[in-house]
């Protein structure tokens, strides 16, 4: 039989985080970002989930193809737009939508031969200084489009950078709406954080939102809030089981580099995941890990194939726990139990949305689209 861990897709899960999307932007369009595979979901497994979305949005053309293929005949949009010229070609026969951030993305559309206008989102450099337009060249960019047959019609975007935190989104919003006063076309401002934090401001929801971790249940403001304060719901568990227990004495130790040494006697159990399955080696000792839904932690270092994780707490609560015994990594465990993602993340240092998209091939992943979804082992077979 197959390694015992496995990565479980909870296809109601992200229809309700789409439909708590919808809730705080209900005069809105929502684009459901599917970049990087569905933040290594899947593009295929979350569609049907997320498939009330208004549009989708993405960076690789490969991708859209994908979406195409599956029946979704809506708007795509290109987060980033063309890399080169030869691109638009295919935008125009998939009837893709695209992101226009710089002057050679504006001189491909001039040199493009196309009977088919193509509809294009004009992103602003508000403040994020990664891509777009300064303010001060916007309304140019804007009128060298515009002049442009192969454009029909134009949009404007930016991007917020710290909507998830104290600084907020003021600044931003006062560059875009100065520089793009008056200027025809729908926006698009609003990414998870704005959606949850600053969804009372009209301007943010403007005319499409951008949807991105908060559909697959990771906060974007963790450790403010967790998902539960935003009432969304884990869409992927990644669970596996125990392939042994050791029994430690005083001054042993456990993994490489003997990292960690057990100050009194204590019990350990033996889990099938390692960093070749996507699971953060630097997660250190402390890490929570559920072992038969009952919290506990991880101890050691994580190894290529397996971790090790502390059996006292099980003991302690009168849970039998020995081979074969379930291990949720994070998600939600058979008997309800729920870790959420940020939670391991934070103590890798890291944010949920890497831990999703770092999940490894290797790693066999099955859909659930019942309520909360089952633990490890009791789904049909994985599809990959």
């Amino acid at each position: 039989m197959p390694r015992p861990i496995r990565a479980t897709i909870h296809s109601a899960a992200l229809h309700a985080n789409l439909e708590r999307v919808r809730r705080s932007v209900p005069d809105a369009k929502v684009w459901a970002v599917v970049k990087a595979n569905a933040y290594g979901h899947g593009i295929e497994r979350v569609f049907e989930g997320l498939r009330g979305a208004d549009g989708f949005a993405l960076l690789d053309l490969g991708e859209a193809e994908r979406l195409r293929e599956l029946g979704w005949r809506g708007p795509i949009l290109l987060l980033e737009g063309v890399f080169e010229a030869r691109d638009l070609e295919l935008c125009s026969r998939l009837g893709l939508w695209h992101a226009v951030h710089c002057d050679e993305q504006i001189d491909m559309l001039a040199a493009h031969k196309t009977q088919a206008p193509q509809r294009v989102f004009l992103k602003m450099n508000s403040g994020m200084n990664r891509l777009g337009f300064a303010p001060q060249r916007y309304r140019s960019a804007w009128a060298r489009l515009d002049a442009l047959p192969q454009v029909d019609e134009i949009s404007l975007m930016t991007h917020f950078s710290d909507a998830d935190g104290p600084r907020g989104i003021a600044q931003q919003l006062e560059r875009f709406n100065a520089a793009a006063r008056d200027l025809p076309g729908e926006r698009t401002l609003g990414n998870s954080a704005a959606i949850l934090r600053h969804a009372t401001d009209t301007q943010v929801r403007a005319d499409w939102v951008r949807a991105g971790i908060v559909l697959y249940g990771s906060a974007p403001d963790f450790p403010e809030h967790g998902a539960g304060h935003w009432g969304i719901r884990p869409a992927m568990t990644l669970a596996t089981r125990l392939l042994g227990v050791q029994r430690l004495q005083a001054g042993d130790t456990v993994g490489y580099g003997s990292l960690f040494c057990a100050a009194e006697p204590l019990t350990i159990g033996v889990a099938a995941c390692g960093y070749a399955d996507g699971y953060p080696r630097h997660c250190d000792t402390g890490t929570p890990v559920l072992v038969n839904g009952v919290r506990t932690r991880l101890v050691g270092r994580v190894s290529m194939d397996l971790l090790t994780v502390d059996l006292t707490p099980l003991e302690r609560a009168g849970v039998a726990a020995g081979f074969g015994s379930e291990v949720t990594l994070w998600g939600r465990a058979a008997g309800g139990a729920l870790l959420e993602i940020d939670e391991v993340a934070r103590a890798a240092g890291s944010v949920g949305w890497e831990l999703m998209a770092a999940l490894a091939r290797r790693v066999p992943v099955a859909v659930d689209s019942a309520a909360h979804g089952p633990g490890c082992g009791s789904i049909g077979a994985p599809d990959r």
